[in-house]
């Protein structure tokens, strides 16, 4: 059994007994039938990507820093760089690289090869990983929350507010329930089979979503101190006026809540955190 098979079996389990222990309601019951109604699209793979060429006009993340993820079968960082293959609004790609929940393997660290992301109109830069809506009627998404950090120098790392995150278990799965983290919308661009301009990629749709999916970002969003971050005033300003030239994602359940004193915590359904596909900004120089 694969990765993806396994990962929407244990979910349902573990779905199912939370909702038993919470009470039943009309609200639980839709999501049970909703997992059990989940299409077989979502355990499959899209292809053909990665394409052959990175298209020269999408500033896509190529470098990696750091990474040291030991998730058997998905612990090739090249995966992260070497473009997006998302598989739409009800399938995960496989050609993603996992972190670990927690430890040195819960993160990895990109870069763009020595350019600075500049701080532009709007958002940034955005963050591909391979989340998708459960069924057509719901507003659950199956996902893997991670928190995002950038640095100016690869010293001082400054990040979003997180202060919103107050999940029960019945809506954790809920993207409202997340604020300020990534790897929570589903990844729509694929570079060889649903290609986007730039400029589409960054145009957001009626419901705060992006037309080519994923997280986006607004480095005039970033906050002093933060979890997980070692950001000062100065470094915040130096990153809003300068742009940024790392990018550090990490698994939320690694970065640690400071209104419980432990990680953030997630439902998963198997033992690794987030898939990462790729990050695209939307200037560079």
């Amino acid at each position: 059994m694969d990765r993806f098979n396994q990962k929407f079996i244990i979910l349902f389990f573990i779905f199912t007994t939370f909702f038993i222990q919470c009470g039943e309601n009309e609200n639980n019951n839709d999501l049970i039938l909703t997992l059990l109604v989940m299409p077989k699209t979502n355990t499959t793979n899209v292809g053909p990507c990665p394409p052959t060429s990175l298209p020269t006009d999408i500033p896509i993340a190529n470098t990696v820093v750091t990474a040291n993820s030991t998730v058997n079968g998905f612990n090739n960082s090249s995966k992260a760089i070497n473009g997006i293959c998302g598989g739409g609004e009800f399938s995960g790609s496989l050609d993603v690289y996992a972190l670990n929940l927690t430890g040195v393997g819960a993160t990895l660290i990109l870069s763009w090869a020595g350019k600075t992301v500049k701080n532009v109109s709007g958002i940034d830069f955005i963050v591909y990983e391979n989340p998708f809506r459960v069924s057509e009627s719901s507003d659950r998404y199956a996902f893997d929350p991670m928190v995002v950090h950038v640095s100016f120098n690869g010293t001082e790392y400054c990040g979003f507010d997180l202060s919103g995150f107050n999940p029960s278990v019945a809506d954790s799965n809920k993207i409202s329930s997340w604020p300020g983290f990534a790897g929570l919308r589903p990844t729509i661009y694929n570079m060889a089979t649903k290609p986007f301009s730039l400029e589409e990629l960054f145009t957001t749709t009626n419901n705060d979503f992006l037309l080519g999916g994923g997280d986006g970002f607004d480095l005039n969003d970033l906050i002093v101190g933060g979890p997980g971050t070692n950001c000062d005033a100065a470094a915040r300003t130096l990153i809003q006026t300068n742009g940024f030239k790392f990018i550090r994602m990490v698994s939320a359940s690694a970065v640690n809540n400071p209104n419980t004193g432990s990680g953030y915590v997630y439902p998963h359904s198997y033992d690794n955190g987030p898939d990462i596909d790729g990050v695209v900004a939307k200037s560079v120089e």
